[in-house]
């Protein structure tokens, strides 16, 4: 049966005009071109360091594009495209629809899409009214939980402003990054890291075997930090932590912690 959730903490950006793709292709970190049909693009748009300033899901309605991203960003992600659109045939303009998530079912209104980052999350809806009137409720307790194990970061609530790189993230495995398109912002470290560098740090899916909250410390049993708690639903987290750490036992404020296996 069709489960929706209307996704609270999402709002809508949306751009017009000819230069509308250009603009972003020279700006996100995945290949807009890829945008056909009713498939989403996931994308990062970086500091020129290569680290994370925002991440968005775009989606075609008709010539324009719409951009998923954090409702309580929405402001500074228009302040920052306004920024680099300079003489650019686009209009940035804030957009009253909402954003839901639709599990095992169709929209009958509004432009739908599947999830791009994985096929677990099912398809996404933007549309200015309850898309799916006959669907359950799908409680944010599990839309959390799903998305969370399957190492999904929402947002600023998971990756650090300016402090994450973006393949700390896991967008790679996220489909978020293109290493074929050519440039965009924070394209060469980005690249750099991926072709030279190993990563050190990630935001990784957890379980814990008790309570733990955002912002505590997991600890290795040396007494060493490892890593920090991010989002957390029951007994699932993620968490950005050094990866040598991740074959040891772990532990956040005494509770014991391990790594998620590979959600299919």
């Amino acid at each position: 049966m069709a489960q929706l959730l209307q996704l609270e903490n999402r709002g809508v950006v949306r751009l017009s005009g000819p230069d509308s793709r250009s603009l972003l292709q020279g700006l996100i970190t995945n290949d807009i071109d890829n945008l056909n049909g009713n498939a989403a693009l996931y994308a990062g748009l970086l500091t020129p360091q290569g680290k994370f300033l925002f991440d968005m899901i775009i989606v075609a309605d008709g010539d324009d594009l719409l951009l998923d991203i954090e409702a309580e960003r929405k402001d500074d992600l228009v302040r920052r495209l306004m920024m680099y659109k300079l003489r650019a045939d686009v209009i940035i303009a804030d957009d009253q629809a909402s954003v839901w998530a639709l599990f095992d079912g169709d929209a009958q209104s509004g432009i739908s899409y599947p999830d791009p980052r994985h096929k677990s999350l099912h398809k996404r809806v933007i549309s200015t009214e309850n898309p799916a009137p006959d669907a359950a409720e799908l409680t944010f307790e599990e839309y959390e939980q799903r998305r969370i194990r399957h190492g999904i970061p929402d947002g600023s609530r998971d990756m650090a402003v300016e402090k994450y790189f973006w393949l700390e993230t896991g967008a790679e495995k996220l489909n978020g990054v293109s290493f074929t398109k050519g440039c965009f912002v924070g394209q060469e470290l980005t690249a750099r890291m991926k072709h030279r560098m190993s990563l050190k740090k990630q935001l990784v899916a957890m379980k814990a075997e008790g309570s733990v909250q955002s912002g505590d410390t997991i600890k290795a049993e040396s007494g060493k930090p490892a890593g920090e708690i991010r989002s957390v639903a029951g007994a699932y987290f993620l968490a950005f932590i050094r990866l040598e750490y991740l074959d040891q036992p772990l532990n956040a404020e005494g509770i014991l912690v391990s790594p998620v296996s590979a959600a299919p």
